[in-house]
């Protein structure tokens, strides 16, 4: 049974700190959520599943999919769960789908995520917790008596950052590692970045977004996007995660931190039928890896390097080669870390010694790589960067008439997650 990508939603994605600086992660989701179910008719039916997830989770958040899909205006015997695969959690949120209806479980559901790097959830020291934790279980002596262990430093929240726990580096200190190893300059990633601003900036102007972003807080597009900017421009800027000269990522040829929402709708063809909707693609394979970024088993791999394992196993079992896609949708976590996977693929030594193939997998067609831009451009909710992709790659296919997409998203962790569109 073929599983059908009928459409998406999303709201437009904005830098961390401003435009939705007072939404939450279910505001986001539920605005998401509930422009598909409008555009679609879905108000009051019970669809087979809604999974959705963020990365960056309040505990308030702990039902996030459930809480999001009730107030969608689907019917609340619509069942919903959370799952979270950092980058890589809506397209993996529809890689479980996908199987569900395959296997005829279910004949229709909603994949999603939401990202709010705004509302972030603040961390207080141990004692703080012990401190509240006992005032919540004791009388009124044993309240007094406890609140006095409490010292002024204990009420300072930590700063926030986001580092791997393992290692203490940001992904960007991670991906200036990558960069060095694989020789990736400065110029390669702002001509990259360059592209990808140029591409969506077109997307914008061309009409491409207009039937699947719906307005929030005010916003009515992607406010991350600068067609207007230059090489010039982006060489000026400052190096991000490593001050030496030796430093090549900027905030320029980096996804910036970011808020928003997006989801797709997923079902049977006989469910799609039935309602009169065309399929825009279908969603064919999929495919995760993990890598050993700590060198806990021997020598380390850079931690974004994921993909470059998943991808080639995603191909042998659909028996395809590496440029046998009209697009690709490589997520742009940061300009560099789509080159050094690029650069690997191209590889003989790297594909023969880390991927035990007997020739590379060769290069593609760089104009074929994200021809309505990607994350460096348009942003990266985390979360929701995924069901953004699935979506893209789908209505340029649709738009074709035919084709195949390969969709790559790398994620904190070590970890990948890749799959196969095709119409």
């Amino acid at each position: 049974m073929r599983v059908a990508i009928i459409g998406g939603a999303r709201i437009p994605f904005a830098r961390a700190n401003g435009a939705y600086g007072d939404a939450s992660n279910q505001d986001m989701l539920s605005a998401a959520l509930k422009a598909l179910v409008d555009r679609y008719a879905l108000k009051g039916e019970r669809l087979g599943e809604v999974a959705a997830g963020a990365v960056i989770k309040h505990s308030r958040d702990w039902n996030l999919a459930r809480e999001s899909t009730l107030g969608s205006g689907l019917h609340p015997e619509t069942p919903a769960y959370d799952l979270q695969r950092a980058c890589g959690t809506s397209l993996s949120a529809v890689a479980q789908l996908a199987n569900r209806i395959e296997r005829g479980e279910i004949d229709c559901a909603i994949a999603g995520g939401a990202d709010s790097a705004s509302d972030i959830p603040l961390a207080y020291s141990r004692n703080l917790q012990r401190v509240m934790l006992a005032m919540a279980r004791g009388g009124w002596t044993d309240k007094l008596r406890t609140i006095g262990d409490l010292r002024p430093w204990d009420i300072a929240p930590a700063r926030p950052g986001i580092a791997e726990p393992r290692t203490g580096l940001s992904m960007g200190q991670h991906c200036e590692e990558m960069a060095k190893e694989w020789q990736i300059s400065r110029k390669e990633q702002d001509e990259l970045a360059l592209a990808s601003h140029k591409n969506a900036g077109a997307a914008w102007l061309s009409g491409f977004f207009a039937d699947w972003v719906v307005e929030f807080h005010g916003l009515k597009r992607d406010n991350n996007v600068r067609a207007d900017t230059s090489l010039d421009k982006l060489a000026s800027l400052r190096t991000a995660f490593d001050p030496s000269p030796a430093g090549t990522l900027t905030a320029g040829n980096s996804s910036p931190l970011t808020d928003g929402a997006a989801c797709v709708l997923l079902a049977s063809e006989s469910w799609a039928k039935s309602r009169d909707l065309a399929p825009l693609a279908y969603f064919t394979h999929a495919e995760t890896a993990a890598v050993d970024f700590v060198g806990m088993s021997g020598p380390k791999e850079g931690m974004l390097m994921a993909p470059a394992y998943a991808v080639p196993r995603m191909l042998d079992r659909a028996r395809l080669a590496l440029q046998d896609f009209d697009l690709y949708e490589i997520h742009e976590a940061f300009a560099a870390q789509v080159l050094c996977t690029l650069k690997a693929w191209d590889s003989e030594t790297y594909c023969r010694n880390r991927l035990g193939r007997d020739a590379a997998l060769g290069s593609i067609d760089r104009a074929k790589l994200n021809p309505r831009g990607s994350s460096v451009a348009i942003g990266h909710p985390f979360a929701a960067t995924g069901a953004r992709i699935v979506m893209t790659a789908a209505k340029q296919l649709a738009a074709r008439g035919s084709g195949r997409a390969l969709l790559s998203i790398c994620a904190a962790g070590g970890m990948g997650v890749t799959a196969i569109l095709e119409r």
